[in-house]
């Protein structure tokens, strides 16, 4: 029994459920923008099109982050040498496997739904799988690559109303800006870095954060969306600030812990620009156990 929960918790690691909260708040706040919530799920066929893309954001974003770790496995196993592929606890092969598996399931899931969303999805495995293999290795196409995972995944939720994208489609550019930012501070969360790239990162926080209030403004809903953005700015900058004053591998990797988890803040200020308070609230509710699941699990 022991063996199976070793090993299950393994499996749980390398898929690490605190992010995936964050890209099933992504497909969320890419439904609102879309529109599709203002008839509200009126039947069965609605709810199944909204359950399938978030099935299908759990298996894209979970086989990313498994192939990331089966990627990074030789060098793991001297900076992080407690994750499971280089303790032993999942074999490579096993990583392999569950990862595949878990990119086709979200395929799958989002083919079920329509032709346009499955090649949206095609794309984000694509995506995530040359970034894992070449892209983290190149300065300035890493980060916009990993970017592009996260804003093609906003591009997944908003198909769910083809036409919404030649309206909206650009606001996919907000998480690849964020998103490049954080991966840019993220390589010297273990031996430190500079102020420098903390600093742009916290530029690029406040143009994300420019650009949401303007839509909440334009759509009568400034009040709530400055209310989850509140929340999103304390989640982001009280690390990064620390970060900023001393820029140390722990702080760093505070910062970026920070960046991500805040992504459910962010995107629930999304949902409160374009759809109706409670919905942005749903979106938020992911904040808390998602903040569990990152005590447990690791985020980074």
């Amino acid at each position: 029994m022991s063996y199976i929960f070793t090993k299950l918790f393994g499996y749980l690691r390398l898929m690490r459920p605190a992010n995936i909260l964050t890209a099933i708040t992504d497909v969320m706040a890419g439904i609102a923008i879309s529109g599709f919530l203002l008839a509200g799920f009126g039947d069965t066929q609605s709810v199944l099109q909204f359950l399938c893309l978030v099935f299908a954001t759990i298996g894209l974003y979970g086989g990313g982050v498994v192939f990331n770790d089966v990627f990074d496995a030789t060098l793991d196993r001297i900076e992080r040498p407690e994750r499971p592929i280089p303790s032993g606890v999942i074999s490579r092969t096993e990583a392999i496997v569950l990862g595949v598996y878990l990119l086709v399931l979200g395929v799958i899931g989002a083919f079920s739904v329509g032709e346009l969303q499955g090649i949206i999805a095609l794309c984000i495995a694509i995506a995530a799988l040359v970034y894992n293999k070449w892209g983290k290795h190149h300065t300035q196409l890493g980060p916009l690559n990993m970017g592009l995972c996260r804003g093609l995944n906003l591009l997944l939720g908003m198909s769910i109303l083809p036409e919404s994208l030649l309206r909206h489609g650009w606001f996919a550019l907000v998480p690849v800006l964020y998103i490049a930012a954080i991966t840019m501070i993220s390589r010297d969360e273990v031996h430190g870095g500079k102020k420098g790239p903390l600093k742009m990162a916290a530029a690029g926080y406040a143009i994300v954060c420019i650009v949401i209030l303007v839509q909440g403004w334009l759509h009568g809903k400034l009040p709530e969306v400055a209310l989850f953005l509140a929340v999103f700015l304390y989640l982001i900058m009280r690390p990064l600030l620390t970060a900023i004053k001393d820029p140390a591998g722990p702080n760093i990797g505070r910062a970026v812990k920070g960046g991500i988890i805040g992504l459910i803040a962010m995107n629930a200020a999304w949902a409160a620009a374009f759809a109706t308070f409670p919905f942005a609230l749903a979106v938020l509710c992911l904040l808390p156990l998602s903040i569990l699941l990152s005590r447990a699990f690791a985020v980074t």
